[in-house]
């Protein structure tokens, strides 16, 4: 069976982490992994994680099947937190909400539920977008179109482009959207472009997929969330996929949701048991413990609080690392306008320069990125700006 095997080509990210890992230089600055690191370049636990985490050690009675669906608080509290307590939809009792094991499971399991209910629906994300977007839902069966949506000579929306192209797509189709913290390009949608964006999704009758990896890393837990809840509010069917790996910090737990909102209760019901069933035949049961803390601090107004003051901890920092990158490039002579890096959010922006300069960067000074100048906003500091802005500048 597995004489005629080829190996498959490495992910970059990884063989990027590798190259870091191996290179002696003392001031190599690793842009590439989407993890959010302190200052020290260190990925801590959050201490409500460690709180929570305490509690589950000291009260959990079994180790059996947490089934299916995961923990029903967890469910709950995650879609409350998505949608808003007061969203129509919620109030409708059109919304069923599943654990999945991190974001890409949720996709995954997204992916099989749009595969078995229209097996030849086309799914359209922006471009670009994360790059195992398309490979989970090709890997699904799906076929997979692209919209515009950034504009790398301009470093903006090609917005206008994205609502010509929008307005084509069948009412069979499925339409992809980052919530927040656009992955790569760090440029979201405005409040005002998103309900163009909502008009016409339900002119068109497409359903809507948004992703939302990263509430609470761009402007506020409840912002951040604005697209979500007004689509949801505004459509009869849509799927959101949620995470908590980046703004809870649980990476290697695994804990996601994935969310169905249909057109009234009887109907989300249906649609639950088809979820219910596409889980099943992926993984069966979600992890448990990353679901368990998540619904501890959620659950508790204290350590709620305490997790929203992390967050935005981490937040500020992001939003800080942009704007002092921006001004360490100018401190240095650099002409070239990077303010754009500064009004975008989120984990990533496009640098802009070409894949002879980003090579460059790592032979000739240990900075480390992706071939298409994605930066981690995450791996700048104060130890490492003003070497990374004259190493940008010595390539310029």
């Amino acid at each position: 069976m597995f004489e005629n095997l080829s190996p498959m080509p490495a992910d970059p990210i990884l063989g990027l982490m590798t190259k870091f890992r191996e290179d002696p230089h003392a001031n190599k600055v690793d842009l590439g992994v989407g993890v959010y690191k302190d200052e020290a370049g260190n990925t801590p636990i959050l201490a409500c994680v460690k709180r929570a985490e305490q509690h589950r050690i000291d009260t959990e009675a079994t180790k059996v099947y947490i089934g299916p669906t995961g923990s029903p608080a967890f469910n709950q509290l995650m879609g409350e937190l998505a949608f808003g307590q007061d969203n129509p939809a919620l109030l409708a009792d059109r919304i069923r909400t599943v654990s999945t094991p991190g974001g890409t499971g949720s996709l995954r399991v997204a992916a099989d539920f749009i595969k078995r209910i229209n097996p030849n629906s086309v799914i359209w994300v922006s471009d670009p977008t994360w790059a195992n977007h398309t490979a989970l839902f090709e890997a699904a069966g799906i076929q997979v179109k692209t919209y515009p949506y950034y504009d790398h000579q301009n470093k903006t929306l090609k917005f206008e482009e994205m609502l010509a192209t929008l307005g084509q797509i069948s009412a069979d189709d499925v339409v992809l959207f980052h919530a927040c913290c656009h992955n790569p390009s760090g440029m979201d949608l405005t409040n005002e472009q998103w309900d163009q964006v909502i008009a016409l999704t339900k002119q068109q009758g497409f359903t809507p997929l948004i992703d939302m990896a990263y509430q609470g890393f761009g402007d506020g837990v409840d912002e951040d969330a604005y697209g979500v809840r007004h689509m949801a509010a505004n459509v009869n069917d849509m799927i959101l996929c949620s995470s908590c790996s980046k703004n809870f910090g649980l990476y290697r737990e695994r804990i996601g949701a994935c969310s169905i909102v249909a057109k009234d209760s009887q109907k989300a019901n249906v649609a639950y048991s088809v979820l219910l069933y596409v889980v099943r035949c992926i993984y069966s049961m979600p992890p448990a413990h990353g679901a368990a803390i998540v619904e501890t601090i959620l659950g508790s107004d204290e350590l709620k609080q305490q997790w929203l003051d992390e967050l935005k901890v981490m937040r500020d920092r992001i939003n800080g690392n942009r704007a002092m990158l921006v001004n360490k490039l100018i401190e240095k002579g650099v002409t070239r306008d990077f303010s754009f890096i500064a009004k975008q959010k989120g984990m990533f922006s496009f640098l802009g320069i070409t894949p002879e300069q980003v090579a460059q960067l790592q032979a000739d000074h240990s900075i480390y990125m992706v071939d298409s100048s994605r930066i981690s906003i995450a791996g700048i500091g104060n130890g490492n700006v003003d070497y990374l802005a004259e190493s940008i500048a010595k390539v310029l």
